[in-house]
């Protein structure tokens, strides 16, 4: 008969946990039969001893499978990509309309800013009356209208996920690989996939530092995705500034929709290309890259988003006119070079958390997260830079916010010997 405690042993002994117990365990934190802390020393004996390949991949079904898993009827390809975060990073904005406009239906579910990056569903609140929480109904009707929607999980997309996380949390099991990779992919399998191409990070930005973290991270997550059936490929790219030349979630949104516009290009434009041309690979369209930039230059991407963004409750002529919609900080000020020189280093982290203490993401999870704060005009790498030159502008609530603010950009913000030029895309796993 099967029990969490006999389970629990299987991991401490470092024995194999079978695919029918893991889809148990799954079960019982859906439905609450698994204590806290049962579910706390399973974490716990995961993070320590680790499961096989196989077993990463039934946990990552049976986690999938502990609640509802969608299907559609589409006229297309059903594909979708996730990031493992970084700062100035809205690719998600540009990249799903555009995919939507090349005749790909993407049902992006996405998530909250966690530590010093920002989520997709925070900066998508900073436009009015945009619901990221809909029912399945308007969610499928959305997806089919517009090609694409962008909102958070509902309860019943892998519950299992839902209460392991929130154990990992509080036990100091979040690092886990098999763990991480249940994690994600089980809420993404979860919403139907034929596709999806990941995005891990790497850099001063990012959770993972060094390309070999990134790395272990890639080839778990592929072989897992794999492994559960769905044709999954990994992009490596550069965090070591920030994507995009704005932080903060009204900011980023700005940032999105200037390159959907077709008024800005630059790393956001160029990373939104690379993965979207990797999606569309992994569903079988041919030139991929010029599609999307045909997508994008067209207007046919801001017009799916535009779609998408009425579609979900937000303004019918926001594309139209979005800087009208959007919220502005009373405070903005200019952080001026003090000398001449060259931007030597960024460290993407600190000025991710520059934002948060800002008010743009949260320090403890009942924080209310201001849209209309962040940074923009962020200097980048290699650039140089003459006294009096603007290095960012702050947007904030209070002077004495952006005086804190102001304190970390400059010790973020490093001049010295110009950097080595690092491409976007590193490394590319499948």
């Amino acid at each position: 008969m099967t029990d969490a405690r006999r389970i629990i042993a299987h991991l401490r002994r470092g024995e194999t946990v079978s695919a029918e117990d893991l889809r148990w365990f799954a079960r019982g934190l859906a439905d609450g039969s698994v204590s806290d802390a049962q579910a706390g020393a399973f974490a716990m004996g995961v993070c320590l001893r680790g499961l096989s390949d196989e077993g990463r991949v039934a946990l990552t079904l049976a986690m999938r499978d502990s609640g509802h898993v969608m299907a559609w009827d589409l006229d297309g390809p059903v594909a979708d990509k996730h990031s493992t975060g970084g700062v100035g990073d809205c690719t998600s904005l540009v990249l799903a309309p555009a995919l939507a406009a090349c005749g790909v239906y993407v049902p992006m579910i996405s998530g909250r800013g966690l530590g010093h990056t920002g989520g997709t569903l925070d900066k998508l609140d900073a436009i009015p009356g945009y619901a990221t929480a809909p029912d399945e109904r308007r969610f499928r009707q959305v997806v089919k209208d517009a090609g694409c929607a962008i909102v958070g999980a509902s309860a019943a997309i892998a519950p299992a996920d839902k209460r392991l996380y929130a154990i990992r949390d509080v036990t100091a099991t979040v690092e886990s690989m098999d763990l991480i990779c249940a994690s994600i992919l089980s809420k993404k399998l979860a919403a139907g996939l034929q596709a999806l191409v990941l995005d891990v990070k790497t850099g001063s930005g990012a959770f993972l530092k060094t390309v070999k973290e990134a790395e272990a991270l890639s080839r778990a997550m592929v072989d897992t995705a794999n492994g559960a059936g769905c044709k999954t490929s990994v992009l490596i790219t550069g965090m070591d500034e920030p994507l995009a030349p704005s932080l903060g979630n009204a900011l980023e949104v700005d940032a999105a929709m200037c390159v959907l516009t077709g008024r800005q290009q630059g790393p956001l434009y160029d990373l939104s290309v690379a993965l979207g041309a990797e999606v569309l690979a992994n569903v079988g369209i041919e030139d991929g890259a010029a599609k999307l930039r045909e997508a994008i230059s067209s207007g046919a991407a801001a017009e799916r988003f535009g779609r998408m963004v009425h579609g979900l409750g937000g303004p019918t002529g926001f594309v139209e006119d979005w800087r009208r919609y959007m919220p502005e900080a009373p405070v903005i000020r200019a952080v001026e070079a003090e000398s001449d020189g060259t931007v030597a280093s960024i460290d993407g982290e600190a000025l991710g958390l520059a934002v948060v203490s800002l008010g743009g993401g949260r320090q403890v999870e009942t924080d209310q997260i201001n849209p209309m704060v962040g940074l923009s005009e962020v200097t980048h790498l290699g650039a140089k830079v003459n006294t009096g030159d603007v290095l960012c502008r702050i947007h904030a609530a209070r002077v004495e916010e952006a005086d804190e603010a102001e304190r970390t950009i400059r010790q973020a913000i490093r001049f010295g010997k110009a950097p080595k030029v690092q491409p976007l895309v590193r490394e590319r796993i499948a």
